[in-house]
């Protein structure tokens, strides 16, 4: 649809035209912030150049624009500023706050004292450290768009019902993987816990999964995790031996059948010449790499007609491996 000049402020049209904005995505702009009717040229020139001064590519800006209009109509020193600089104090690396902005623009749309400041203290009332506030934020600016009472402290509840503590144990979980907070507790989270229970974890099992691979959590049952656990019943393995495996390394359920594990149960039985059992004594088998270490390692031991469980083979650095089995010579 053709846009009147007439229709909105002729002077923000000017700026869009100036910078390539193309009538279909101006009116879409227009549509999502009623504001820019108002907007003046001189205030969306002064947040575009602020916006490239901070360190945003300006190839980028069309983009960031064109999710969050709003950025163009909000005052520079009032708004962006503030937040700009508050985010600053949080990162630790050069372009990071740039980053996050390109990754979710909508960030500087919010109030540094009415969202920003109180996340920041939900976060520290459940012990994240203060290190880690910042990167969390960085690394998934969506967090301050969500609501504290209803999603955030929802999922900080159901941390704590797989008996986590509050006081830094869920903190800890959400530092390690933020993007956790964008899931639902009743669509996602809750089904997979559930899942994981049915395959045989117990209580500390979850909270071992939850600690340290959180992101198993973030998968969903039917699309991700079910197929892994068919997978390893047509490979033979029984319902114990799976729930071994899966408490052993709980990736095993989120890792690519055809990339990852298909390729790996393939070497140890076809070129290794070992039971597929072997991996329910070590599960991080499914951990290391095909190349740089199984085919490496199995090669160099094979030659020297070598035998070895293998937790002895993998559950050590290069270094050491090469010690233990007195391989430097041949490695050379």
């Amino acid at each position: 649809m053709e846009i009147c000049s007439s229709q909105h402020g002729s002077s923000i049209m000017w700026f869009f035209r100036d910078r390539g904005f193309d009538d279909k995505s101006i009116n879409e702009m227009f549509k999502k912030c009623k504001r820019l009717e108002g907007a003046q040229r001189e205030r969306a020139s002064e947040n575009w150049a602020y916006l490239k001064s901070i360190g945003i590519q300006e190839r980028k800006l069309p983009s960031i624009v064109s999710k969050c209009p709003k950025i163009l109509t909000l005052g520079l020193h009032e708004k962006l500023v503030p937040m700009v600089e508050c985010l600053s104090t949080l990162g630790t690396k050069p372009h990071e706050v740039a980053s996050a902005i390109v990754k979710f623009p909508h960030i500087l749309s919010h109030s540094v004292e009415e969202k920003l400041c109180p996340l920041l203290a939900f976060f520290q009332a459940l012990g994240v450290p203060e290190k880690q506030l910042g990167k969390m934020i960085l690394l998934n600016p969506r967090l301050i768009s969500y609501s504290i009472e209803s999603k955030l402290t929802e999922i900080a509840d159901f941390l704590a019902s797989l008996g986590l503590a509050r006081d830094g144990m869920v903190g800890k979980v959400m530092a390690k993987n933020p993007f956790i907070m964008g899931y639902s507790v009743e669509k996602r989270l809750r089904p997979t816990s559930e899942f994981l229970r049915s395959v045989g974890l117990a209580e500390h099992d979850l909270q071992t999964v939850a600690m340290n691979f959180p992101e198993v959590l973030c998968r969903d049952v039917n699309k991700v995790l079910k197929p892994n656990l068919d997978f390893l019943k047509r490979c033979g393995f029984g319902d114990g031996q799976i729930s071994a495996l899966v408490t052993g390394f709980p990736p095993i359920l989120i890792k690519s059948v055809r990339n990852s594990l298909e390729p790996r149960i393939k070497f140890l039985v076809e070129v290794m010449g070992r039971q597929i059992d072997e991996a329910i004594d070590y599960p991080d088998f499914f951990r290391h790499g095909l190349k740089k270490r199984l085919e490496l390692r199995h090669k160099l031991l094979k030659k020297k007609n070598i035998a070895c469980s293998l937790s002895e083979m993998l559950e050590c650095n290069q270094k050491k491996f090469l010690m233990k089995f007195g391989l430097f010579e041949g490695y050379a």
